[in-house]
Protein backbone atom coordinates (compact mmCIF):
# COMPACT_ATOMS: atom_id res chain seq x y z
CA UNK A 1 0.00 0.00 0.00
CA UNK A 2 1.36 3.38 -0.66
CA UNK A 3 1.87 6.22 1.19
CA UNK A 4 -0.98 8.50 0.01
CA UNK A 5 -3.01 5.35 0.50
CA UNK A 6 -2.23 5.48 3.92
CA UNK A 7 -2.65 8.71 4.63
CA UNK A 8 -6.05 8.81 2.90
CA UNK A 9 -7.25 6.12 4.99
CA UNK A 10 -6.14 7.33 7.88
CA UNK A 11 -7.53 10.60 7.46
CA UNK A 12 -11.23 8.33 7.12
CA UNK A 13 -10.49 6.96 10.68
CA UNK A 14 -10.17 10.35 12.04
CA UNK A 15 -13.23 11.60 10.53
CA UNK A 16 -15.56 8.82 11.93
CA UNK A 17 -13.42 9.33 15.23
CA UNK A 18 -14.37 13.14 15.24
CA UNK A 19 -17.89 12.34 14.29
CA UNK A 20 -18.47 10.19 17.00
CA UNK A 21 -17.18 12.32 19.42
CA UNK A 22 -19.48 14.90 17.96
CA UNK A 23 -22.25 13.16 17.90
CA UNK A 24 -22.14 11.71 21.87
CA UNK A 25 -21.24 15.24 23.19
CA UNK A 26 -24.13 16.54 20.94
CA UNK A 27 -26.83 13.65 22.41
CA UNK A 28 -25.55 14.29 26.38
CA UNK A 29 -26.44 18.11 26.02
CA UNK A 30 -29.95 17.64 24.54
CA UNK A 31 -31.91 14.79 24.93
CA UNK A 32 -34.88 16.39 27.26
CA UNK A 33 -35.68 18.62 24.01
CA UNK A 34 -35.65 15.54 22.00
CA UNK A 35 -37.80 13.54 24.57
CA UNK A 36 -40.20 16.56 24.50
CA UNK A 37 -40.10 17.19 20.39
CA UNK A 38 -41.06 13.65 19.80
CA UNK A 39 -44.19 13.61 22.54
CA UNK A 40 -45.27 16.43 20.76
CA UNK A 41 -44.84 14.97 17.06
CA UNK A 42 -47.06 11.95 17.60
CA UNK A 43 -49.61 13.96 20.08
CA UNK A 44 -52.28 13.85 17.25
CA UNK A 45 -54.98 14.74 19.86
CA UNK A 46 -56.67 12.11 19.45
CA UNK A 47 -55.06 9.37 21.57
CA UNK A 48 -55.80 9.02 25.77
CA UNK A 49 -52.26 7.59 26.61
CA UNK A 50 -50.29 10.76 25.47
CA UNK A 51 -49.89 13.23 28.07
CA UNK A 52 -50.36 17.06 26.64
CA UNK A 53 -48.67 19.68 27.19
CA UNK A 54 -48.96 23.84 26.35
CA UNK A 55 -45.92 24.04 25.26
CA UNK A 56 -41.85 23.24 25.28
CA UNK A 57 -41.37 24.82 29.00
CA UNK A 58 -44.46 22.90 30.62
CA UNK A 59 -43.66 19.77 29.11
CA UNK A 60 -40.40 19.95 30.41
CA UNK A 61 -42.00 20.62 34.04
CA UNK A 62 -44.74 18.31 33.94
CA UNK A 63 -42.00 15.46 32.75
CA UNK A 64 -39.33 16.64 35.32
CA UNK A 65 -42.47 16.64 37.93
CA UNK A 66 -44.61 13.53 36.97
CA UNK A 67 -41.61 11.58 35.74
CA UNK A 68 -38.39 12.69 37.22
CA UNK A 69 -34.91 13.42 35.48
CA UNK A 70 -35.34 9.81 33.76
CA UNK A 71 -38.16 11.00 32.20
CA UNK A 72 -36.36 13.88 30.64
CA UNK A 73 -33.56 10.85 29.27
CA UNK A 74 -36.08 8.45 28.42
CA UNK A 75 -34.27 6.47 25.49
CA UNK A 76 -31.22 8.15 26.16
CA UNK A 77 -28.96 5.12 25.41
CA UNK A 78 -30.21 4.28 22.17
CA UNK A 79 -30.35 7.79 21.47
CA UNK A 80 -26.67 7.80 21.87
CA UNK A 81 -25.70 4.86 20.63
CA UNK A 82 -27.86 5.91 17.30
CA UNK A 83 -26.04 9.52 16.92
CA UNK A 84 -22.58 8.34 18.13
CA UNK A 85 -23.04 5.39 15.17
CA UNK A 86 -24.66 7.83 12.94
CA UNK A 87 -22.51 11.11 13.14
CA UNK A 88 -19.22 8.89 12.83
CA UNK A 89 -20.30 6.85 10.19
CA UNK A 90 -22.12 10.26 8.01
CA UNK A 91 -18.54 11.79 8.52
CA UNK A 92 -16.54 8.74 7.23
CA UNK A 93 -19.03 8.21 4.52
CA UNK A 94 -19.09 11.70 3.13
CA UNK A 95 -15.55 11.80 3.12
CA UNK A 96 -15.14 8.57 1.57
CA UNK A 97 -17.58 10.15 -1.21
CA UNK A 98 -15.91 13.07 -1.73
CA UNK A 99 -12.42 11.73 -2.39
CA UNK A 100 -13.63 9.32 -4.53
CA UNK A 101 -16.17 12.19 -6.61
CA UNK A 102 -12.33 14.05 -6.43
CA UNK A 103 -10.08 11.65 -8.11
CA UNK A 104 -10.99 12.57 -11.38
CA UNK A 105 -11.09 16.45 -10.61
CA UNK A 106 -8.64 19.08 -10.36
CA UNK A 107 -10.82 21.81 -9.30
CA UNK A 108 -13.00 21.91 -6.21
CA UNK A 109 -16.07 19.93 -5.66
CA UNK A 110 -19.00 21.46 -7.09
CA UNK A 111 -22.32 22.13 -5.02
CA UNK A 112 -24.03 19.00 -7.02
CA UNK A 113 -21.01 16.91 -5.68
CA UNK A 114 -21.37 18.07 -1.89
CA UNK A 115 -24.65 17.44 -2.40
CA UNK A 116 -24.25 13.82 -4.04
CA UNK A 117 -21.64 12.78 -1.41
CA UNK A 118 -23.78 13.93 1.55
CA UNK A 119 -27.13 11.98 0.23
CA UNK A 120 -25.05 8.99 -0.24
CA UNK A 121 -23.67 9.04 3.23
CA UNK A 122 -27.26 9.97 4.42
CA UNK A 123 -28.49 6.73 2.85
CA UNK A 124 -26.00 4.19 4.05
CA UNK A 125 -26.04 5.71 7.46
CA UNK A 126 -30.19 5.64 7.90
CA UNK A 127 -30.22 1.76 6.74
CA UNK A 128 -27.76 1.02 9.39
CA UNK A 129 -29.26 2.90 12.00
CA UNK A 130 -33.41 2.90 11.93
CA UNK A 131 -33.82 -0.24 14.35
CA UNK A 132 -31.86 1.93 16.79
CA UNK A 133 -33.82 5.09 16.67
CA UNK A 134 -37.17 3.38 16.65
CA UNK A 135 -36.38 1.61 19.87
CA UNK A 136 -35.08 5.27 21.03
CA UNK A 137 -38.75 6.74 20.00
CA UNK A 138 -40.96 4.05 21.67
CA UNK A 139 -38.43 3.97 25.00
CA UNK A 140 -39.18 8.58 25.07
CA UNK A 141 -43.34 7.55 24.30
CA UNK A 142 -43.25 5.96 27.59
CA UNK A 143 -45.12 7.49 30.20
CA UNK A 144 -46.97 6.87 33.19
CA UNK A 145 -50.42 6.76 31.33
CA UNK A 146 -49.03 3.66 28.78
CA UNK A 147 -51.07 0.90 29.23
CA UNK A 148 -48.74 -1.79 27.70
CA UNK A 149 -46.02 -3.15 29.24
CA UNK A 150 -43.36 -0.62 29.35
CA UNK A 151 -39.61 -2.15 28.30
CA UNK A 152 -37.47 -2.03 30.63
CA UNK A 153 -34.72 -1.04 28.47
CA UNK A 154 -32.51 -1.12 25.14
CA UNK A 155 -32.21 -4.72 24.76
CA UNK A 156 -35.58 -5.82 26.62
CA UNK A 157 -37.12 -3.63 23.17
CA UNK A 158 -35.14 -5.17 20.66
CA UNK A 159 -36.37 -8.55 22.31
CA UNK A 160 -39.74 -7.58 22.77
CA UNK A 161 -40.57 -6.24 19.22
CA UNK A 162 -38.79 -9.09 17.77
CA UNK A 163 -40.62 -11.35 19.61
CA UNK A 164 -44.27 -9.65 18.98
CA UNK A 165 -44.02 -7.84 15.54
CA UNK A 166 -40.85 -9.54 13.93
CA UNK A 167 -38.33 -8.57 12.56
CA UNK A 168 -39.48 -6.14 9.78
CA UNK A 169 -41.12 -4.22 12.63
CA UNK A 170 -37.16 -2.20 13.02
CA UNK A 171 -37.73 -0.67 10.15
CA UNK A 172 -41.05 0.87 10.50
CA UNK A 173 -40.53 4.51 9.23
CA UNK A 174 -37.68 3.31 6.89
CA UNK A 175 -38.98 5.65 4.38
CA UNK A 176 -39.48 8.75 6.20
CA UNK A 177 -36.19 8.60 6.82
CA UNK A 178 -34.55 7.66 3.47
CA UNK A 179 -36.37 11.26 2.51
CA UNK A 180 -34.94 12.85 5.86
CA UNK A 181 -31.41 12.17 3.46
CA UNK A 182 -31.85 15.61 2.04
CA UNK A 183 -31.73 16.89 5.87
CA UNK A 184 -28.00 15.92 6.05
CA UNK A 185 -27.55 16.72 2.09
CA UNK A 186 -28.86 20.17 2.48
CA UNK A 187 -27.21 20.69 5.62
CA UNK A 188 -23.77 19.96 4.95
CA UNK A 189 -23.91 21.66 1.05
CA UNK A 190 -25.10 24.76 3.01
CA UNK A 191 -21.95 24.27 5.40
CA UNK A 192 -19.64 23.43 2.67
CA UNK A 193 -20.55 26.16 0.45
CA UNK A 194 -21.10 29.17 3.71
CA UNK A 195 -17.71 27.65 5.27
CA UNK A 196 -15.67 28.78 1.41
CA UNK A 197 -17.43 31.73 1.62
CA UNK A 198 -16.15 32.31 5.16
CA UNK A 199 -12.96 31.24 3.89
CA UNK A 200 -12.43 33.41 0.86
CA UNK A 201 -13.44 36.62 2.74
CA UNK A 202 -10.71 36.06 5.39
CA UNK A 203 -8.50 34.67 2.79
CA UNK A 204 -8.54 38.55 1.04
CA UNK A 205 -8.88 40.61 4.45
CA UNK A 206 -5.34 38.37 5.70
CA UNK A 207 -2.16 39.56 5.57
CA UNK A 208 -0.70 36.41 5.16
CA UNK A 209 -0.89 34.96 1.86
CA UNK A 210 -2.21 31.34 1.68
CA UNK A 211 -2.53 30.28 4.97
CA UNK A 212 -3.81 27.09 5.72
CA UNK A 213 -7.98 27.48 6.45
CA UNK A 214 -8.25 25.60 9.93
CA UNK A 215 -6.27 28.72 10.80
CA UNK A 216 -8.80 30.76 9.78
CA UNK A 217 -12.04 29.75 10.87
CA UNK A 218 -12.32 29.43 15.05
CA UNK A 219 -14.96 27.91 17.38
CA UNK A 220 -17.72 31.49 16.85
CA UNK A 221 -17.15 30.67 13.11
CA UNK A 222 -18.49 26.68 13.52
CA UNK A 223 -21.15 27.76 15.54
CA UNK A 224 -22.65 29.95 13.18
CA UNK A 225 -22.14 27.64 10.20
CA UNK A 226 -23.74 24.86 11.97
CA UNK A 227 -26.44 26.75 13.44
CA UNK A 228 -27.00 28.73 9.89
CA UNK A 229 -27.28 25.55 7.73
CA UNK A 230 -29.38 23.79 10.12
CA UNK A 231 -32.45 26.00 10.20
CA UNK A 232 -31.86 25.71 6.62
CA UNK A 233 -32.51 21.82 6.94
CA UNK A 234 -35.06 21.87 9.18
CA UNK A 235 -37.33 24.47 7.69
CA UNK A 236 -37.48 21.77 4.34
CA UNK A 237 -37.36 18.47 6.03
CA UNK A 238 -39.50 18.84 9.15
CA UNK A 239 -42.84 16.75 8.15
CA UNK A 240 -40.79 13.81 7.28
CA UNK A 241 -39.71 13.87 10.91
CA UNK A 242 -42.87 13.62 11.80
CA UNK A 243 -44.44 11.23 9.62
CA UNK A 244 -41.21 9.42 10.56
CA UNK A 245 -41.83 8.97 14.39
CA UNK A 246 -46.24 8.77 14.12
CA UNK A 247 -44.89 5.32 12.15
CA UNK A 248 -42.66 4.58 14.71
CA UNK A 249 -44.98 3.97 17.56
CA UNK A 250 -45.72 1.14 19.87
CA UNK A 251 -49.01 -0.72 18.50
CA UNK A 252 -51.98 -0.69 20.96
CA UNK A 253 -52.48 -3.65 23.33
CA UNK A 254 -54.09 -5.54 19.77
CA UNK A 255 -51.04 -5.32 18.08
CA UNK A 256 -52.65 -3.10 15.41
CA UNK A 257 -50.67 -0.33 14.30
CA UNK A 258 -51.70 3.33 14.88
CA UNK A 259 -50.79 4.34 11.03
CA UNK A 260 -50.27 1.51 8.60
CA UNK A 261 -47.32 3.41 6.50
CA UNK A 262 -45.83 6.57 5.15
CA UNK A 263 -49.46 7.70 3.33
CA UNK A 264 -51.79 6.45 5.74
CA UNK A 265 -49.58 9.23 8.39
CA UNK A 266 -49.94 12.12 5.82
CA UNK A 267 -53.76 11.31 4.85
CA UNK A 268 -55.08 11.09 8.89
CA UNK A 269 -52.61 14.10 9.45
CA UNK A 270 -53.86 16.60 6.79
CA UNK A 271 -57.46 15.57 7.62
CA UNK A 272 -57.29 16.28 11.15
CA UNK A 273 -54.08 18.61 12.13
CA UNK A 274 -53.83 20.27 8.79
CA UNK A 275 -50.38 21.64 7.62
CA UNK A 276 -49.79 22.66 11.64
CA UNK A 277 -49.69 18.95 12.21
CA UNK A 278 -46.81 18.20 9.83
CA UNK A 279 -44.83 20.88 11.93
CA UNK A 280 -45.81 19.89 15.34
CA UNK A 281 -42.72 19.89 18.06
CA UNK A 282 -40.33 22.03 15.72
CA UNK A 283 -39.81 24.57 18.63
CA UNK A 284 -38.03 22.40 20.60
CA UNK A 285 -36.81 20.75 17.76
CA UNK A 286 -35.23 24.08 17.14
CA UNK A 287 -33.82 24.75 20.70
CA UNK A 288 -32.56 21.16 20.62
CA UNK A 289 -30.76 20.94 16.91
CA UNK A 290 -29.46 24.63 16.16
CA UNK A 291 -27.47 24.36 19.12
CA UNK A 292 -26.75 21.60 18.95
CA UNK A 293 -25.45 21.33 15.22
CA UNK A 294 -23.22 24.68 16.47
CA UNK A 295 -21.93 22.19 19.19
CA UNK A 296 -21.25 19.11 16.66
CA UNK A 297 -19.73 21.34 14.20
CA UNK A 298 -17.10 23.29 16.93
CA UNK A 299 -16.01 19.44 18.45
CA UNK A 300 -15.72 18.01 14.98
CA UNK A 301 -13.70 20.60 13.27
CA UNK A 302 -11.76 20.66 16.45
CA UNK A 303 -11.01 17.29 16.91
CA UNK A 304 -10.05 17.15 13.57
CA UNK A 305 -7.18 19.81 14.19
CA UNK A 306 -6.42 17.81 17.15
CA UNK A 307 -5.43 14.69 15.22
CA UNK A 308 -3.73 16.26 12.88
CA UNK A 309 -1.81 17.79 15.42
CA UNK A 310 -0.55 14.13 16.64
CA UNK A 311 -0.53 12.82 13.54
CA UNK A 312 2.40 15.66 12.52
CA UNK A 313 4.07 14.97 15.90
CA UNK A 314 3.96 10.97 14.99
Amino acid sequence: MSTESLKREHWQWENAIAGAAAGFATVAVMHPLDVVRTRFQVNDGRVSHLPSYKNTAHAIFTITRTEGLRGLYAGFLPGVLGSTISWGLYFFFYDKAKQRYARSREEKLSPGLHLASAAEAGALVCLCTNPVWLVKTRLQLQTPLHQTRPYSGLYDAFRTIMREEGFSALYRGIVPGLFLVSHGAIQFTAYEELRKTIVDFKSKRSEIQNQNPDQLLNSVDYAVLGATSKVAAILLTYPFQVIRSRLQQRPGGNGIPRYMDSWHVVKETARFESVRGFYKGITPNLLKNVPASSITFIVYENVIKLLKLARKND
